[in-house]
């Protein structure tokens, strides 16, 4: 049971494994890696791909991520916290989490002004070309960034984002350091945000940002958003327990 969780757990942290990395993973031979993954496929935690014969997360194991996050109704709980920030600081708030090498947004609040930063809402972006993802992936360990990233060369999505693993090995290095993670026109071109982590310790990785047009969140601006940011997660991470 506890080296069927520990797979679990790994596909949390990525979207694919192969069956030696399971073995390797666990420390078992690949014979009994592959009868664990054969029960975690035949109970639809885990699902094999036809072609490349790599396993990712199954339906009934998001189908358990998405009732937990349910049950906690993280962003009803997050919505008055990301208000009283976009009265605060005039600009686009969001809640997100990790998803593998991604993020997703799952709760947001948007100032009343003709320009602001759009809502990101429901979407999924690759997390190291965003401040929300950047913070995330600064809690991990050396170990869990390499399985994740397992190429030196990292897709882009604008001229801005990171285009090497040492480029974000860096970058986190600093996050760590400073508490809050930045974003200026990695993901978006003309948009810059600062993230901060959701100090909790149930196992959920959160994360609330601000996201500004770039010229609006100058450098001199950062460190405020950053504590206005810090107040909002600690107060979001008391209201989860």
């Amino acid at each position: 049971m506890d080296n069927a969780l520990k797979l679990i757990l790994l596909l949390g942290e990525q979207q694919e494994i192969r069956l030696t990395d399971a073995g390797t993973h666990l420390g078992v031979a690949t014979s009994t890696a592959h009868r664990l993954l054969a029960m975690l496929t035949w109970r639809g935690f885990v699902r094999q791909d036809p072609v490349t014969k790599t396993y990712g997360p199954g339906p009934a194991l998001t189908t358990v991520a998405f009732s937990v996050l349910r049950r906690m109704d993280i962003p009803r709980l997050a919505q008055p916290i990301l208000d009283d920030l976009v009265q605060s600081l005039g600009e686009t708030c969001h809640l997100g989490t990790l998803e593998g090498d991604h993020v997703r947004f799952l709760a947001v609040s948007e100032p009343d002004v003709a320009v602001r930063v759009a809502s990101r809402l429901g979407r999924s972006s690759p997390a190291h070309c965003t401040s929300t993802g950047k913070v995330l992936l600064a809690e991990l360990s050396d170990e869990q960034l390499l399985r994740l990233y397992p190429s030196e060369r990292l897709t882009t999505v604008t001229s801005n984002s990171l285009s090497s693993r040492d480029q974000l090995f860096a970058q986190l290095a600093k996050t760590r350091l400073d508490g809050y993670a930045l974003n200026r026109q990695e993901s978006e071109e003309g948009v810059a945000s600062v993230a901060v982590p959701v100090p909790v310790s149930s196992g959920l990785r959160l994360a609330i940002n601000a996201s500004a047009p770039i010229q609006r969140l100058p450098a001199s601006k950062v460190k405020r958003f950053g504590r206005a940011l810090q107040d909002a997660a600690a107060r979001l991470a008391e209201s989860l327990g």
